[in-house]
């Protein structure tokens, strides 16, 4: 069918609608790039906008030469893929059961869950929890346990299981299945949806903490990236003290958070296009449902 005059206009606002606002989105991250690749003087004078001005990588030498560096992003990693494959596993247990309407005590559970979303206990309760009731102090453990399940994936997770067909389960308990290999064998195959959202979720979360760690994580050598380079942007660690010589402290100061933004960043934003089809559906789940 031919699109009417109408149809054709809205399709024109909307695309110089959605242009607009991809623009202002990317604008920032634009902005600290083009800031990290800049010479000291220009970012100072306020000459940068969307491209760098007197190009230089000097920062990015700097930073990139610590062996320690390497070693912050190598716990990260570690952090990131132990703590998102507990978490996924962790919220799709407690998820898979509380989609279930007919489950007994299903009713009495989901309010418990719902509660951790407006109240917890407190900075100070949950340290004493974790660092001293639990013994995680200085562990990875404690960058990963206390934020495995989050009421938000986990309703989030429940509705998509809720959406799925009854009678693929049903079937499956007249082949002889039953509900461990059920979950197992035809759940989580089918969610991978819903399952790519959760990694997005969790693995972001984790590869930005640095606060936890901050709290909990006594060993230098155990922090994660997103810490040292937060240490690095608020002067705990001094450019000389990264190896700048007196003429190259200035330039790193004026482009030292730019560059730990792009540095942080970058690995997520190259994870998320491999990820994006199943993210959009993920998030779709339930939006649509009658």
């Amino acid at each position: 069918m031919k699109a009417s005059a109408s149809d054709r206009t809205f399709q024109i606002v909307n695309g110089l609608i959605m242009t607009l606002v991809v623009l202002v989105t990317l604008y920032p991250f634009v902005y600290l790039v083009a800031q990290s690749f800049s010479s000291e003087a220009a970012v100072y004078a306020g000459k940068v906008s969307f491209y760098p001005v007197e190009f230089t990588t000097r920062t990015y030498e700097i930073i990139l030469s610590k062996p320690d560096f390497f070693r912050y992003y190598g716990n990260t990693i570690v952090y990131s893929v132990v703590g998102t494959a507990i978490s996924v596993f962790a919220t799709a247990v407690l998820a898979y059961p509380l989609s279930k309407e007919k489950l007994r005590m299903n009713k009495f559970f989901i309010p418990f869950v719902l509660f951790t979303m407006y109240f917890s206990g407190g900075l100070i309760p949950n340290y004493i929890l974790v660092a001293k009731t639990l013994a995680m102090r200085d562990t990875i453990w404690a960058i990963i346990i206390p934020g495995a399940i989050s009421a938000f994936n986990v309703i989030l997770m429940k509705t998509f299981f809720a959406s799925l067909p009854t009678e693929v389960e049903e079937a499956a308990k007249v082949d002889g299945l039953d509900v461990y290999s059920i979950f197992w064998r035809i759940i989580l195959p089918l969610s991978k949806p819903i399952l790519a959202t959760m990694v997005l979720f969790v693995i972001v979360g984790i590869w930005n903490n640095w606060f936890g760690p901050s709290l909990y994580l006594q060993t230098k050598a155990k922090w994660p990236v997103a810490l040292y380079l937060k240490q690095v942007i608020d002067s705990a660690i001094s450019p000389t003290e990264m190896g700048a010589t007196s003429e190259e402290t200035s330039q790193i100061a004026a482009t030292v958070k730019s560059t730990a933004m792009v540095l942080t960043s970058l690995p997520i934003i190259c994870v998320y296009p491999f990820v994006q089809k199943y993210f959009v559906q993920g998030m779709m789940i339930g939006a649509v449902k009658g």
